[in-house]
């Protein structure tokens, strides 16, 4: 009788055990199966969402323009109004389109000041801090530590910059000292986005034209005539070179206050024969102490 009782307790635990498994089994499964229903039709919205497809995210809005400094040569040969040459004529011409053939490729250096006296109320008073000229001094030594052969130092004819160059200059003797006020600072582009337009449109109309001549004098392709590449270092301002940027690189020019550049920091743009641009840095200061750096 004993042995009867337990094993009907064991047969009842048994039971309990299984009851609850199933109960357990069964409350699982139904949540598993809500969690598999809406994940299913997350997935289905997602899947059948065209939008998503049909409108990438970063879409291409144009293509490279290699043409973009206008010294591209013709390579098509065909006279002004529109007849093929003839064999004679096509030999002469492709002997001159040899000849005008870019070989060689343009480095631009481009230093931005360093720190300057914000308190000036004028420029000739916006000359360079003590730390400024701890800045100049570093840019001078990473200049000379590259050992190119620097064709020549472009300056702006601003204080700080001018300042600047002439430090970088007694590191580089031998390299000539050329002056542009097309290079001074100013409102090259309404930027985008923008706080305030307060007084954007005057300055742009005061600076934007020069900046952007600025670009067309100093940014384009070797001439055929240059064998080597060229290293040439241009001591400007932030607003100057973030826009030079955008520009070699046939970006938005609206977005160059989007980026922020140290003071006496390098940027490094090449223009390769074919009119490719490739940038190396822009704003690189790692060759100036971390308790040395600013961007005022």
């Amino acid at each position: 009788m004993n042995s009867l009782l337990k094993s009907s307790k064991k047969l009842l635990v048994g039971i309990g055990l299984a009851s609850c498994g199933a109960a357990v089994w069964a409350y699982l499964g139904v949540t598993e199966d809500k969690a598999l229903l809406k994940a299913t039709a997350l997935y289905d919205q997602y899947i059948k969402n065209q939008r998503f497809f049909l409108e990438p995210v970063h879409a291409t809005t144009h293509k490279w323009d290699f043409n973009w400094d206008k010294h591209h040569a013709d390579p098509f040969s065909k006279t002004p109004d529109g007849r093929f040459l003839s064999e004679e004529e096509e030999k002469e011409f492709k002997e001159k389109l040899d000849k005008a053939k870019v070989t060689a490729s343009r480095h631009l250096l481009l230093i931005r000041h360093g720190q300057y006296n914000l308190s000036g109320l004028t420029d000739a008073e916006r000359i360079l801090t003590d730390l400024g000229r701890q800045q100049a001094h570093f840019a001078a030594q990473r200049l000379k530590s590259l050992n190119l052969p620097y064709t020549r130092l472009v300056q702006s004819t601003m204080a700080r910059a001018a300042e600047t160059a002439s430090i970088i200059s007694k590191e580089l003797p031998d390299v000539p000292v050329e002056q542009s006020d097309l290079l001074r600072e100013g409102m090259p582009a309404i930027p985008e986005p923008s706080e305030s337009l307060k007084d954007c449109y005057d300055r742009l109309a005061r600076d934007g034209p020069r900046i952007e001549a600025a670009f067309r004098r100093y940014f384009h392709r070797a001439s055929p005539l240059q064998k080597q590449d060229s290293y040439e270092i241009f001591v400007c301002h932030a607003n100057v070179i973030r826009y030079f940027v955008c520009r070699a690189l046939q970006l938005a020019p609206e977005a160059w206050l989007r980026f922020s550049l140290h003071n006496c920091s390098l940027t490094w743009i090449t223009i390769r024969p074919g009119g490719k641009v490739v940038v190396y840095t822009v704003g690189d200061c790692g060759y100036i102490p971390p308790d040395k750096l600013s961007t005022t």
